[in-house]
């Protein structure tokens, strides 16, 4: 076991909480209250997952309700992310396309197993990396249309189609969106070791089994996050997700 669950992990944890609020703080970040909130939320959640994955796994019905439950929650949070409209619903687009495929073609082949302690964290895995990657991509398209608005209107006064003057503007802003999975890909094994890696080995696999997954969990969020910005993009081209 890594870590023992005892009072000394709950009292480091709070510190460690308490230290990156602070630090936000006094560098005037704006995020200290959200970082102090978001610790707070991770724990109860995780808490109420811990207590009841060992019923989920059980039954199909109730796997297949949490794993609707994890994607709904991966929208919603997208959506009010880049938006904060009524468009947010459309960030439900960019996420399925890029998990769906995926998970659709390791059930088919046989590589993941409908068991739900194979499919919840692979399935939850991906799509919190769709999520990070539609709210990177959606956000950085939507700024820089703001930013070079005058760049778009000309763009269109010179012939080119609404989408299109926006896709030539916000494209290379919102590529920036696969930078940080593109770099732990580059980097595993040299500067980090990710959680599949070492949660396979102090599961007791060998370490070419826990390389094995780590490299398959990688590769696929790499086809994930690069599908879900490419449909965030287009929706943002196309004017469907857009800010007040």
């Amino acid at each position: 076991m890594l870590l023992p669950v005892n009072i000394t992990l709950g009292v480091v944890l709070a510190l460690l909480l308490a230290a990156a609020a602070v630090v936000a703080a006094v560098a005037s970040l704006g995020r200290s209250r959200e970082i102090a909130l978001a610790g707070l939320r991770a724990a109860v959640q995780l808490a109420a997952v811990s207590l009841l994955i060992g019923w989920v796994v059980r039954s199909l019905p109730a796997l297949l309700g949490f794993l609707v439950l994890m994607y709904a929650v991966a929208v919603r949070t997208a959506g009010r992310r880049i938006t904060a409209n009524r468009t947010w619903w459309w960030a439900a687009l960019p996420i399925a396309a890029g998990v769906a495929p995926v998970i659709g073609v390791l059930l088919l082949t046989g590589l993941l197993p409908v068991r739900g302690l194979a499919l919840i964290p692979v399935t939850g895995i991906l799509i919190g990396g769709a999520l990070t990657a539609t709210v990177l991509g959606g956000r950085r398209a939507l700024d820089e249309l703001t930013m070079r608005r005058g760049e778009v209107e000309a763009g269109m006064a010179l012939g080119l189609l609404d989408r299109d003057a926006r896709m030539e503007i916000a494209r290379p802003a919102a590529s920036e969106a696969l930078l940080p999975g593109l770099d732990q890909t580059r980097t595993v094994g040299l500067v980090t070791l990710p959680g599949a890696f070492v949660g396979m080995l102090l599961g007791g696999a060998s370490p070419v089994q826990a390389g094995a997954v780590q490299l398959f969990v990688l590769v696929a969020l790499m086809a994930v996050q690069v599908v879900a910005v490419a449909t965030v993009l287009e929706l943002v081209a196309r004017g469907r997700m857009y800010r007040d």
